[in-house]
């Protein structure tokens, strides 16, 4: 790029050129200097002298990064705010999968695993419905995430130091309501972030983050269980720091993208404006640490419990039902159905394949969970692998799937759909409805949010952009009400279920879920 400097009437002409190949903080100038008299020109520094001639826009142009270093600049900015996003998913929900897992090692055979469930999604439950409808005004992020991190780490270490079963129950309560609020607290996050381009990308990684610690915590349990119970979970108690190191040390501030020209706002006319969205929603962290508000802020503003149900409405049959939906069926299957699809151990002679997997009864749950996690981070990574969003009218269809899916798997371990002497084909059959499952569940989940997050903004809080944040804010998080409630539902109707297909099978004579 090359840029005429003003001179003194006479002098010789002055251009400087930029260079692309420096950090967008460190441009390089090079100045060619071409006099009339002469036919060749030589390439100098601009000196202060030079400078001096200069007029100001034209000084602003020359100090301005290229365009090339301003798309590496807000490339390194996306990429940081994804990767972010990915280990908030990841450490948010790790816990919740790996105590999911460990159910048949932390209880005594007996005890329906049902009640796991039911210990890791009540505390949630009141998280979801207590936080977003009950308090008022702003967040403080950095507060509820250092509270989160302690808590966390407090629950997993109760479970590992404890063998009463009371007490590993109230380790994972306090685990559990520690990643209800982390969860929704993220999500609570991503509409912080005025540009779209940003508040979407944050939304699908944290979502492709939460699918992967169904894969990671079910992978991690399955090489920690050998371990056993103290020394695997005191081992993974470690995990939820690794949030207050992401939010203090990596994640990017919407002021950063703020800065950057081409996370712009809404195209329509509806939306804030550009000028007044950046003045208002651009967070600086304070001396404290926590994430505050510059501009024009209005203080003390708070939605009322009339407006939560103005914004909460809509919601309901639109979001809330379909992901209510997929919840209640698939924890019912994973939870009631899955402790109760097991068949006898394949030999290494005749199966070697599932051979590899099935040394005992006991691993047929273990690998339900893990076929399970394995789809579902896939498909809640499907938008941020560029795959286009579900349409709204779509987002029912994974829920009527789940039903489905439901009906087949209780038939399959109350009846069967094969002979009995057929276990290789009835293991292969549940592996892929059990796929399929992970499938539906994913894209609930990361559709659902998606829609959300990228909703306009309600254009009669246009003129008050800190009421616009906060009810951004509190939509997102009062969905999580609908799947919480779902879960809730599927814990109680998987312990009679799950007791239910014991005895139906014990009836038919077929005698492995007693073994356990």
């Amino acid at each position: 790029m090359v840029v005429p400097l003003t001179r003194p009437q006479g002098s010789a002409r002055v251009y400087s050129t930029e260079s692309t190949t420096q950090e967008p903080d460190d441009v390089e100038l090079t100045t060619f200097i071409v006099d009339p008299k002469e036919s060749s020109h030589r390439s100098v520094r601009p000196t202060a002298h030079d400078l001096d001639f200069m007029a100001n826009d034209e000084a602003e142009l020359l100090l301005r990064p290229s365009e090339a270093e301003k798309e590496t600049s807000e490339s390194k900015l996306l990429w940081k705010l994804g990767f972010s996003f990915f280990l908030f998913g990841i450490t948010t929900n790790v816990l919740f999968v790996i105590v999911l897992s460990a159910a048949q090692d932390l209880l005594p055979p007996s005890t329906p695993k049902g009640i796991i469930a039911f210990c890791n999604i009540t505390p949630v439950l009141l998280v979801k419905l207590g936080w977003p409808y009950l308090l008022k005004g702003r967040i403080r992020y950095t507060q509820r995430l250092i509270g989160c991190c302690t808590l966390s780490f407090l629950g997993m270490i109760i479970v590992a130091a404890f063998d009463s079963l009371i007490m590993r129950l109230l380790g994972i309560a306090f685990a559990a309501f520690a990643a209800g609020l982390n969860e929704m607290t993220f999500l609570q996050l991503t509409t912080t972030y005025s540009s779209p381009v940003a508040a979407g990308r944050s939304v699908i990684y944290f979502a492709s983050g939460t699918g992967a610690a169904g894969l990671v915590g079910a992978l991690l349990w399955w090489e920690l269980r050998g371990l056993g119970v103290k020394l695997g979970v005191g081992l993974s108690s470690v995990l939820p720091f690794i949030i207050p190191l992401t939010y203090f040390f990596l994640l990017p501030r919407d002021a950063d993208f703020s800065r950057a020209s081409r996370f712009s706002q809404y195209d329509d006319d509806t939306s804030i404006s550009s000028e007044s969205t950046l003045t208002q929603y651009t967070l600086i962290p304070s001396a404290e640490g926590s994430i505050e508000e510059v501009g024009l802020r209005k203080r003390g503003t708070s939605l009322t419990l009339s407006d939560k149900w103005r914004i909460v409405r809509p919601s309901i049959v639109k979001y809330m039902l379909p992901v209510f939906g997929v919840y209640v069926f698939e924890y019912t299957i994973n939870q009631g159905v899955a402790p109760t699809l097991i068949y006898p151990v394949p030999s290494p002679e005749e199966h070697p394949v599932l051979s590899m997997f099935i040394h005992s009864i006991r691993d047929y749950y273990p690998l339900w969970q893990l076929v399970y996690q394995i789809p579902v981070f896939f498909s809640r990574s499907s938008i941020s692998f560029g795959l286009p969003a579900l349409p709204l009218r779509l987002l029912p269809l994974p829920a009527i799937m789940q039903c489905l899916l439901f009906i087949i798997l209780t038939f399959e371990a109350a009846v069967g759909i094969y002979k009995e002497s057929a276990s290789a084909a009835s293991i292969v059959t549940v592996f892929l409805l059990i796929t399929i499952e992970g499938i539906c569940g994913g894209l609930a989940y990361v559709n659902v949010f998606y829609h959300i997050n990228q909703e306009r903004p309600n254009p009669l809080s246009v003129h008050d952009p800190e009421r616009a944040r906060q009810e951004k804010e509190f939509k997102i998080g009062s969905i999580g009400f609908a799947d919480s409630t779902g879960i809730l539902l599927a814990s109680l109707l998987a312990v009679p279920t799950e007791l239910q297909l014991c005895r139906t099978q014990i009836k038919r004579g077929k005698m492995l879920c007693k073994a356990l």
